[in-house]
């Protein structure tokens, strides 16, 4: 009989179990029952023996409910492995970052407001023009000295025979070897004009360009044009006056062409409509308005008039 008891309150303890795992609602004669219990069986025990015993009991009911799961213990020298690999990943990442920006990153200088001179290591100077953009690798000065332009900048470089300084700017370069010069870019329009010294200008399309003091590379903003033109100040210092040294074309239109004539030489051209588009290779150096409208007709296939200022090319 005592074991029936047993049993029966085994199946009661069961039953209550199962309904706090599932969150059903414990009867109010369950909970009577159960305080009543809790009464009689805490007379005789303290604290600590029913701390011990209420873990004992629950060890023992949940190998009933939960599948034994077996835990991968971590060591504290896996722990701290790991720890040490994330701070070792924290400080790559943000000393890689700090050595990019102090190292490699290349230094740029901007002239938002007005002019602004930059002070160079070689010891040259570069005076930006309002809006331009200098950046300055931070290997400069190596065996060649390169800097990058955008905009327009009067550029004061310090002399060296052995180490050119070149100036990439928006599709054209200018390399030197010490000298005063400035680079203006102004849209599809670009421009040299040396001061001191000697520089070769390259433009893609056209032959290489070498100025001397008081002359001037453009390409007219036509691309694949170069021209070469010496601006010496007027006799009683009344102006400049300017000249067209030399002037290159690959494959251009003779439109275009006909435009820079015109307003180089300040001269009329007439041609037949046909004609705007075909394109155009030419190299002339020096020459008269009347020599290069010669051989621009030949290139054409056409006869030219002249009459005052009026060229006239036709078949």
């Amino acid at each position: 009989m005592k074991s029936q008891k047993n049993k029966n309150t085994a199946a009661f303890v069961f039953k209550l179990w199962q309904r706090e795992v599932s969150g059903e609602k414990i009867s109010e004669k369950e909970n009577e029952i159960l305080n009543q219990w809790k009464i009689r069986s805490e007379k005789n025990l303290d604290r600590v023996h029913m701390k011990e015993s209420r873990e004992r009991v629950l060890s023992a009911l949940e190998l009933y409910f939960i599948k034994p799961v077996k835990e991968t213990p971590v060591y504290p020298l896996k722990k701290y492995v790991y720890t040490a690999a994330a701070a070792i990943i924290l400080l790559l990442s943000v000393g890689g970052i700090l050595t990019y920006t102090t190292f490699f990153k290349p230094d740029t200088y901007t002239s938002d407001s007005g002019n602004r001179k930059v002070y160079l290591a070689d010891g040259s100077v570069v005076t930006l023009l309002k809006g331009a953009e200098l950046t300055v690798d931070k290997s400069f000065p190596a065996s060649t000295r390169i800097v990058n332009l955008k905009g327009d900048a009067v550029f004061s470089v310090a002399k060296s025979k052995t180490h050119p300084f070149i100036v990439h700017a928006d599709g054209f370069s200018t390399k030197v070897l010490g000298t005063i010069f400035k680079i203006s870019q102004s849209g599809k329009d670009k421009s040299v004009q040396l001061y001191e010294g000697k520089v070769a200008v390259s433009y893609a399309g056209t032959p290489v360009s070498y100025l001397k003091p008081n002359q001037k590379w453009t390409n007219f903003g036509v691309a694949h044009t170069a021209a070469i033109i010496s601006l010496n100040p007027g006799k009683n210092n009344s102006g400049q006056k300017t000249e067209l040294l030399s002037l290159s074309f690959s494959d251009v239109s003779f439109k275009e062409v006909a435009e820079i004539m015109q307003e180089h030489y300040k001269i009329k051209i007439m041609y037949p409509k046909e004609s705007a588009e075909k394109k155009i290779t030419a190299d002339f150096t020096g020459g008269t308005a009347d020599e290069n409208m010669e051989a621009l007709a030949f290139i054409l296939g056409l006869e030219v008039h002249k009459d005052n200022h009026i060229y006239t090319l036709k078949k």
